[in-house]
């Protein structure tokens, strides 16, 4: 195997699997959040703040493996 197929395809590896983490961490964590503020409407400004607070939180985990997949890719 050649060594760019073989970073090409730890790229791919890293990446997938580093996505599918935050994919359902992100749907489960908005999925929670509508649910509270179907259940109590007068929090809604507090429950929304702290769920995009969880947002960036979890899309840091999938930027960071975009970041390691490059790594892997050009160096």
């Amino acid at each position: 195997m050649d060594i760019e197929v073989a970073k090409t395809l730890g790229m791919a590896i890293v990446v997938g699997l580093g996505v599918i983490g935050p994919g359902i961490g992100l749907g489960i964590l908005v999925s929670k959040a509508l649910e509270a503020i179907g259940r109590n409407p007068e929090a809604a400004p507090q429950i929304q703040t702290t769920m995009y607070v969880g947002i960036a939180v979890t899309d840091v985990l999938a930027i960071f493996a975009v970041v390691i997949g490059f790594i892997i890719k050009f160096t």
